[in-house]
């Protein structure tokens, strides 16, 4: 590896590969390899002059840490996201060809997306490729998009410190990029837009541009102005350091900087006024200086950029065309440029030793350990847990502790991935993402060093609300089928497996249709095993009204032992809300019944509260209250007072008056304002309670809570009431008593289900 002399400057060094590597000698010490073999050399010069920096009274991390990016890159399907990622692998040096995602070569993009990728099996394995440019180490996150799998997506989002949102010069905002940019919004990330695909017939960034403020509410302006369009497409001119761009060479590798052509000179004028007055309108000290009518050096309008961007009332926008190898490295200058590093962002864990009060993590590696498993992968070696790093230093051969589980663990590998290879690392601080090996642990789990019991998602994972039975068609793939299972319940919290116990069939239970739809399909997909798939089944519960007593004697003689049991006493409904579904007390003075017999007695309730007989769905918020009772020397057994509690529940059921209850859900719909009352219509029609109505521009927001057994092909419905513009989001409120006639049906369907077995 070259030796840099002292006092020289490998950032400078690193930035002049990069510019001058070309495709062709690849094997010369200027090719992306070398440069990227630099930039790791330079990234370990960091933690070496730790003890240097420790003189100067600067914490020895800050310099690491301000030359660390973690970002995103998001956009609508087809936009040209997986295009711009290859681009940015190649210039940074991670790859050293570019293969397109339809390509003719039969090699497809290397981060490419879900069929090709399944076949490539590249980027599902590759939660967080890293690249180096100019000295700066990039960490590239997926960052998967529906709102179905909101607890992937709060992860992936938790993670990132900044984002690229991708639009396409023709098709403009389109339905997913208002999604993806209304969940950066709710997790504050701060983004820079990037206009993709000006080389394309009918590219106009410009209406682009004013489609982000009026859709999007983006306070943006460019930063660039494109020469040509369309076929004609040559360069970018920079508003910023007002200069021309042209990119050069086979693969556009080559950045040549030149003056700005005269005939577009007062254009280029009139837009950087326009970006100076956008940028001064949300940061005072650009304002002061607009207003006094001094002269903005380029140094002044670039801090003011950072800064508005970083307080996320600003959005730089980018552009070019990544397909034809233009604009893609003075986007990623932009990164370091205006988006933040780790310790620029807050980020809160939650103290679960004082209720989940939000703790604010400084990103100081002086501090307790504080890491997240955003993601879980099978590896080679065993299961890949992707960690990303908020406070604290993790080494190896450390022992960690999981928050979620309690457990101590030990570190046993520590790795920074490289797309689908990985380098082994002693040690990491605290903005990183790193990867371990052998730790047992799920999606989202918590690590500390054991001082401090912070969590960094909310421990409340939302009950599940849909079921599904499934099992394989073939006997034979039995086993590929239960790792499949066992593998997305520790990677999603959200998805539950279990057995009917009537039936024997396996039933999946998840947040809704497409979340239960997309693990059958990639059960399919990834394990090779066809699944049938049974009725989505609601989860119903089942309840009581009033109190009732009990008073039940078994007996049986049958030669030998018999067995005797009497239970007597109440049950009581417990209010909605109080958090506790199955109480028992033992309120039982003397020894009518021995002290030993009572946990069978209650065993024998629970287990009868597991299948209520109105529809058989558990029941719940019920108080037990056992008050007396008998017992006979000889014939009194567990299994005897077991199945007395079991028969004394059953006989009293009916007289305590029981009720259905089903999942209700909050449903927030975005449709445009024509569509308002077609939509609030069929709300109505599903029994649904409309309980707010907003005006967000030209849509319309409506929320309500609607039962989710009305709530069955719903995404259909809306695209065809709202020529598909609308979009709904649903999750779990509460379970809530049904109607008396709804009641009627469900126990009238049961009986019928059961007679016909």
């Amino acid at each position: 590896m070259a030796r840099f002399p002292r006092g020289s400057s490998a950032p400078h060094l690193i930035y002049s590969f990069f510019n001058s590597s070309t495709k062709s000698n690849r094997s010369s010490p200027h090719s992306p390899a070398s440069a990227l073999l630099l930039g790791n050399f330079h990234l370990r010069q960091f933690s070496s002059s730790a003890v240097r920096a420790k003189d100067d009274k600067e914490p020895w991390w800050k310099e690491s840490m301000e030359h660390l990016r973690n970002i995103g890159i998001s956009a609508h399907i087809d936009s040209g996201k997986t295009t711009l990622t290859e681009r940015i692998l190649y210039y940074t040096g991670r790859i050293h060809e570019i293969h397109e995602v339809r390509g003719r070569d039969g090699v497809g993009a290397k981060m490419d997306s879900m069929d090709l990728e399944r076949e490539k099996g590249i980027t599902i394995q590759s939660a967080a490729t890293y690249c180096t440019w100019n000295g700066y180490q990039v960490n590239i996150i997926d960052t998967p998009g529906h709102v179905d799998f909101t607890i992937e997506v709060e992860r992936a989002l938790r993670v990132l410190d900044g984002a690229i949102l991708v639009l396409c010069s023709v098709g403009g905002v389109q339905s997913q990029s208002i999604t993806v940019d209304r969940q950066m919004r709710r997790y504050e990330v701060p983004r820079v837009a990037f206009i993709n695909k000006l080389d394309r017939m009918g590219a106009d960034p410009w209406k682009v541009l004013s489609q982000a403020r009026a859709k999007l509410r983006h306070h943006s302006a460019a930063v660039q102005v494109p020469i040509g369009l369309e076929e004609n497409f040559q360069g970018l001119i920079d508003l910023v350091q007002m200069k021309a761009f042209y990119f050069r060479g086979s693969s556009g590798e080559n950045v040549v900087a030149e003056d700005i052509p005269e005939d577009m000179a007062a254009f280029v004028e009139a837009k950087r006024r326009e970006l100076i007055e956008t940028v001064s309108d949300v940061d005072d000290k650009l304002a002061d200086a607009f207003l006094a009518d001094e002269p903005i050096s380029a140094s002044d309008l670039e801090e003011a950029i950072r800064r508005a961007t970083i307080a996320r009332k600003f959005i730089p926008v980018f552009m070019g065309s990544a397909f034809k190898n233009k604009g893609v490295q003075p986007l990623l200058n932009g990164v370091l440029n205006y988006l933040p590093c780790p310790i620029e962002v807050n980020n809160y864990a939650l103290d679960q030793t004082k209720d989940e009060e939000k703790v604010m993590l400084g990103g100081n590696p002086e501090g307790p350990l504080v890491a997240l498993a955003f993601k879980l992968e099978e590896g080679r070696f065993g299961q890949l847990t992707y960690l990303r790093i908020y406070e604290g230093v993790i080494r190896k051969g450390d022992f960690v502790v999981n928050i979620n589980t309690g457990k101590r663990i030990k570190v046993p590998r520590l790795v920074r991935m490289h797309s689908d290879e990985m380098e082994d690392i002693q040690e990491a601080h605290a903005g990183q993402i790193v990867a371990v090996f052998g730790m047992d642990c799920a999606s989202g789990d918590t690590f500390t060093d054991g001082s401090v019991k912070y969590t960094m998602t909310s421990m409340n994972v939302p009950e599940p609300v849909m079921s599904l039975a499934v099992q394989p068609v073939s006997k034979d793939s039995g086993g590929q089928f239960s790792k499949a299972l066992n593998r997305f319940q520790r990677e999603d919290p959200t998805f539950r497996v279990g057995l009917d116990p009537e039936s024997g069939q396996t039933i999946i239970s998840g947040m809704g249709e497409l979340h239960l739809d997309i693990y059958v399909e990639r059960i399919r997909r990834e394990y090779k095993v066809d699944a049938t798939v049974g009725k989505p089944r609601v989860n119903f519960r089942e309840t009581i009204t009033q109190r009732a007593e009990f008073d039940y004697l078994h007996k049986k003689q049958s030669g030998g032992q018999g067995q005797y049991g009497r239970v007597t006493g109440y049950v009581e409904p417990i209010p909605l809300g109080e958090g506790t579904k199955f109480e028992f007390e033992n309120m039982i003075v003397g020894q009518a019944i021995p002290s030993n017999f009572i946990p069978a007695i209650e065993k024998g309730f629970k287990e009868a509260a597991n299948s209520g007989s109105l529809i058989g769905h558990p029941v719940e918020n019920l108080r037990i209250v056992l008050t007396d009772g008998a017992s006979h020397a000889v014939d009194s057994s567990e299994l005897a007072f077991k199945l007395a509690a079991i028969y004394a529940f059953r006989q009293l059921y009916t007289a305590a008056k029981p009720v259905i209850l089903e999942p209700v859900m909050l449903v927030e719909l975005k449709v445009p304002s024509e569509f308002q009352g077609t939509v609030a219509g069929d709300i109505n029609k599903r029994k649904g309670v409309i309980v707010g109505n907003d005006q967000d521009g030209d849509d319309s927001v409506i929320t309500a809570h609607v039962p989710l057994n009305n709530m069955f092909g719903y995404s259909t419905s809306l695209r065809s009431m709202t020529q598909g513009k609308g979009e709904f989001t649903m999750e779990y409120k509460e379970h809530l008593p049904v109607s008396q006639d709804v009641q009627v049906q469900l126990v009238n369907a049961y009986k019928a289900s059961r007679a016909t077995e």
